[in-house]
C-alpha cells in the first residue's frame, strides 16, 4: 500500500511510523494515562485495516486523522490530546514553505497529485513544469489574499470547488467561441504582425491554427471553432487554381474543354483540401501553448450554418476531408495510427443528413465510422436544440453552452466591435464563459441526514456560498483592459475594442455566461432516499433538485444582468478530490462514498446496467435542466464491425437529445504491438495499465485513449478516475 504526502509525492505505506507518533505522545504523558504497547500496535493496526478498506491511495492527513479517531476510541484523551499538539505545531511549521515543497516536487516529478491532475498534460516536460509552478504561486496568492476565507475553506474542504484557482490571480476567462469568420475575413494581428486576408484555403487553415494556439495562451479553458467559416476560402482557392490550369493550357497549346478543365481544378482542389486540414489536424495536435499543453479546441461541423449552396457543397467536402483524416489518426513515436485527444470534433446531425437517402447521409455514415474507430465526432442534434434553445450552436469546447442570444433582441447592439456584425441575427461567436464554481451535491444530501427539510435549507445556504463565490469570478474580470490579451479583445477573437478599454461591456446583457456547476446528483440522491435515477422516486428527486438549481441561477441573472447558468461539470482531478473529501467527512457509506470518484453532473452511475437508448432517454431530461453545459455518453465495445447500431445510436440521439457520444476504447502497447484494449489490474492497491499481452506497466510505452470528461485523455488519470473507468459497464 501507498500514501500520498503533504507535497504529493507517492511513498510506500509504514505502520511503524504510526506506531513511533502514538509512542512518541504516549511518552508525554503520566503513567496513568498512558497506553500499554499492544494498545498502541492496536491502533496501529486498525488505521491500517481503514486504509485498505479506503480502495485508494490515502493521504497522510486522512492517517493522521484515522490516528486521532483510534486514540480517543481507545479512552486516551490525553494522548489524543499531545498528539493533536504535535499535529498543530509541525503544521504551523509547514505552513511557511508548503508552496516551495509543492514546487520542488513538481520539479523533480514526485507530485503524484500533479502528474495525475490533466490527462492531457506531461508533468515531465518544462514547459508543464513551467505552468504548475506559476500554477502553485498563483494558487497560494488566491487562497492567502485574493479570496474570502470562506470560500477557500469551502473549496478545500471539497464542498464547493473554486475552478482553476490556479490561474484566478491573472484577469482571465474560461471557454470562448472564437470568431473565426471575422477574424479570416476582416484580418487580425498576431504577435504584433498584421494578418491580411487569407488568397486560399490552405492559408486560412495555416492561420486558424495559429489563431488557435495564441487564444489558448491567453484564457485557461476550451475554445471552439467552426468550419463554416473556413467554407468561403474553398471557392476563392478553386478560382485561383482554374486560373493556373488555363494558364498551363495555354501556355502547352492544348485545347481543353470547360469540363477537363473544371474536373482539373476539382482535383487540385481536392489536394488543397487535404494539405489545409492536415495542417489543422497536425499543428493542433504538435502544438503546446503556454499552459505546456495541446490547445483544448473543438471543431464544429454543421452544414446548416452554411450562408449559400456553394458555401455548404464546399463545407461538405472539408467536413469528408476532416473525417477521413480523424479516421486514419496520426502516428506515434512508433509510426503506428493511434488516436489523438485533440481537436474535439462535433458533428451536427440534421434532416439533410439523418435519413439513408438524405442528401448528406454519406457523411454521416463516415461520421459512424470515425466514432466507432476513434471516438469521435460528438453529435449535437440540431431538431432538439433548436426546441430546446431556439438557435443551433456549438459549446465553447467540451461541453459549456452559451445562453441563447439575448442582447440583440434587446437591441444592445454590436458591444464587441465586430467587423462581421449582422444588425437583427442572432450573435453566438465571439462571446465566453467568465468561469465556474461547482457545488458538491453529495455533500448536502450527507450533511441532511436523511431530512429533505434540511437538506433544501443547506441546498440554500450553499447556493448563496456559490454565489458569493461566482461574484468573485466575476468581480475579477471586471475592470480588465483589453490590452491584457489583444488575440482577444483587440484583434477580434471575441471583440475588437480599443486599446486600453476595459471589457466590463461584455460581461453584462447576456454577451457572456458565468457557470454554475453541479456534481453527485446520483450520489446525492441515493444519501437522501436511498433511490437511484434510473427509480421513478429518484428520477422525481433528481428533476426537483435540478429545477431548483435552475431557479437560482434565474433569479441571479434577473437581479444582476449577467448570465448565470447551470453547467453539468466535467470532473476530471476534482471526482477523485470530491470522493476523499466526503469519505473524510462522513465516513464510507455504500452505495454513496464506497468509490474513488463520485458521478459527473447528472449521468447515471458507470456502473449501473441500462441501455443505450434508455439512458440517453433517461438522461435528456436531465440534460435539458442543464443549459450552461451538459453532454452525454454511452459506453460501447468495438463498433468497427458494427456500423449499423452506430447508426442507430445516433439517429436516437437526433430525435430525443442535445448532446452525446459514443465512449469505445482506442489503445495500443508500443512494447508488443497489442492493439486491443489495455486492462487496469489493482497492484498493491494501486490501479495500473497493463497490457494483456505483453504486461507491460510502463505508461510511456503504450497509447491508452479514453473519454472522461468529454474530451479524450491520453497522459493517464488519478486513482479516482482511473476507478470509474475500470467500473464501467457497456451500454450496447
Amino acid at each position: 500500500m501507498r500514501i500520498i504526502k503533504r507535497n504529493g509525492a507517492e511513498a510506500e505505506f509504514d505502520i511503524e511510523k504510526i506506531v513511533s507518533a502514538v509512542t512518541r505522545a504516549n511518552d508525554a504523558v503520566e503513567d496513568p494515562y498512558k497506553l500499554t504497547a499492544m494498545q498502541i500496535r492496536r491502533i496501529a493496526d486498525a488505521v491500517t485495516m481503514c486504509c485498505e478498506e479506503m480502495g485508494r491511495t490515502p493521504s497522510v492527513e486522512e492517517i493522521q486523522d484515522l490516528v486521532e479517531d483510534q486514540i480517543m476510541a481507545h479512552g486516551a484523551f490525553e494522548v489524543a490530546k499531545h498528539y493533536i499538539t504535535y499535529r498543530y505545531t509541525r503544521a504551523l511549521v509547514r505552513r511557511s514553505n508548503t508552496t516551495d515543497e509543492r514546487i520542488l516536487s513538481l520539479i523533480e516529478c514526485n507530485n503524484e497529485e500533479a502528474k495525475q491532475e490533466n490527462a492531457n498534460k506531461n508533468p515531465v516536460i518544462n514547459s508543464t513544469q513551467r505552468d504548475y509552478m506559476a500554477g502553485e504561486v498563483s494558487r497560494d496568492l488566491t487562497n492567502r489574499i485574493l479570496l474570502p476565507k470562506e470560500i477557500v475553506e469551502a473549496h478545500e474542504e471539497g464542498i464547493i470547488h473554486f475552478h482553476d484557482s490556479d490561474y484566478y490571480a491573472q484577469h482571465m476567462h474560461n471557454c470562448d467561441l472564437v470568431n473565426l469568420e471575422d477574424m479570416l475575413q476582416n484580418g487580425t494581428v498576431i504577435t504584433g504582425t498584421l494578418i491580411e486576408r487569407p488568397h486560399s484555403f490552405s492559408t486560412a487553415c495555416n492561420i486558424a491554427t495559429q489563431i488557435i494556439a495564441q487564444v489558448a495562451s491567453n484564457q485557461y479553458g476550451g475554445q471552439s471553432i467552426s468550419l463554416t467559416h473556413l467554407a468561403p476560402f474553398v471557392q476563392v482557392s478553386r478560382e485561383k487554381i482554374r486560373r493556373v490550369v488555363e494558364q498551363e493550357m495555354q501556355d502547352i497549346g492544348a485545347a481543353v474543354s470547360d469540363e477537363t478543365i473544371a474536373r482539373l481544378t476539382e482535383n487540385r482542389l481536392r489536394e488543397e483540401i487535404r494539405r489545409g486540414v492536415q495542417t489543422i489536424q497536425y499543428q493542433v495536435v504538435t502544438l503546446l501553448t503556454t499552459n505546456g499543453q495541446a490547445p483544448f479546441v473543438t471543431v464544429f461541423m454543421y452544414l446548416g450554418e452554411a450562408k449559400n449552396e456553394r458555401e455548404r457543397e464546399d463545407l461538405a467536402l472539408i467536413i469528408e476531408e476532416v473525417l477521413l483524416q480523424r479516421c486514419e489518426g496520426v502516428k506515434n513515436e512508433k509510426g503506428v495510427w493511434v488516436t489523438p485527444a485533440f481537436p474535439k470534433l462535433i458533428y451536427v446531425l440534421e434532416e439533410d443528413n439523418i435519413h439513408e437517402g438524405s442528401r448528406y447521409w454519406y457523411l454521416t455514415k463516415l461520421a459512424a465510422k470515425c466514432t466507432a474507430k476513434r471516438m469521435v465526432p460528438d453529435y449535437i442534434s440540431e431538431k432538439v436544440m433548436r426546441e430546446l434553445k431556439g438557435d443551433v450552436y456549438t459549446c465553447m469546447g467540451c461541453r459549456s453552452f452559451l445562453t441563447p442570444d439575448r442582447f440583440t433582441d434587446k437591441g444592445v447592439g454590436n458591444i464587441a466591435k465586430a467587423r462581421n456584425y449582422v444588425p437583427g441575427e442572432h450573435k453566438y461567436y465571439g462571446r465566453f464563459n467568465q468561469g465556474v464554481v461547482t457545488v458538491n451535491l453529495v455533500d448536502i444530501g450527507l450533511s441532511a441526514h436523511g431530512d429533505l427539510e434540511a437538506f433544501w435549507q443547506i441546498f440554500d445556504e450553499r447556493m448563496e456560498l456559490c454565489h458569493r463565490a461566482l461574484r468573485c469570478r466575476h468581480e475579477r474580470l471586471k475592470g480588465t483592459l483589453s490590452d491584457v490579451a489583444p488575440i482577444l479583445w483587440q484583434y477580434g477573437a471575441l471583440a475588437r475594442l480599443e486599446k486600453g478599454e476595459p471589457i466590463d461591456r461584455l460581461l453584462y446583457d447576456g454577451y457572456s455566461t458565468i457557470s454554475l456547476g453541479y456534481a453527485g446528483l446520483w450520489e446525492c440522491v441515493m444519501a437522501l432516499i436511498g433511490k437511484k435515477l434510473t427509480e421513478p422516486e429518484g428520477e422525481e428527486l433528481g428533476l426537483a433538485i435540478m429545477r431548483k438549481l435552475n431557479e437560482y441561477t434565474a433569479k441571479w441573472k434577473a437581479a444582476e444582468n449577467i448570465d448565470y447558468s447551470l453547467y453539468g461539470t466535467p470532473l476530471e482531478s476534482t471526482t477523485y478530490k470530491f470522493a476523499k473529501c466526503l469519505q473524510r467527512r462522513f465516513g464510507v457509506i455504500p452505495g454513496v462514498t464506497d468509490k474513488g470518484y463520485i458521478t459527473n453532473s447528472y449521468h447515471v452511475h458507470v456502473t449501473e446496467p441500462i441501455n443505450a437508448f434508455e439512458k440517453i432517454r433517461l438522461e435528456a431530461k436531465f440534460q435539458a435542466l442543464s443549459p450552461g453545459g451538459a453532454i452525454s455518453y454511452v459506453e460501447v465495445p468495438d463498433m468497427q464491425d458494427n456500423l449499423d447500431a452506430v447508426l442507430e445510436v445516433m439517429k436516437f440521439i437526433y430525435d430525443n437529445i442535445i448532446y452525446a457520444e459514443l465512449n469505445t476504447k482506442s489503445d495500443y502497447c508500443q512494447c508488443c504491438g497489442y492493439d486491443g484494449e489495455i486492462g487496469i489490474e489493482d497492484v498493491g492497491g494501486k490501479l495500473i495499465w497493463k497490457c494483456p499481452q505483453c504486461g507491460n506497466t510502463d505508461q510511456d510505452k503504450m497509447n491508452v485513449a479514453r473519454r472522461t470528461c468529454g474530451y479524450i485523455g491520453t497522459q493517464f488519470w488519478n486513482q479516482g478516475r482511473t476507478q470509474e473507468i475500470k467500473e464501467r459497464v457497456l451500454h450496447l
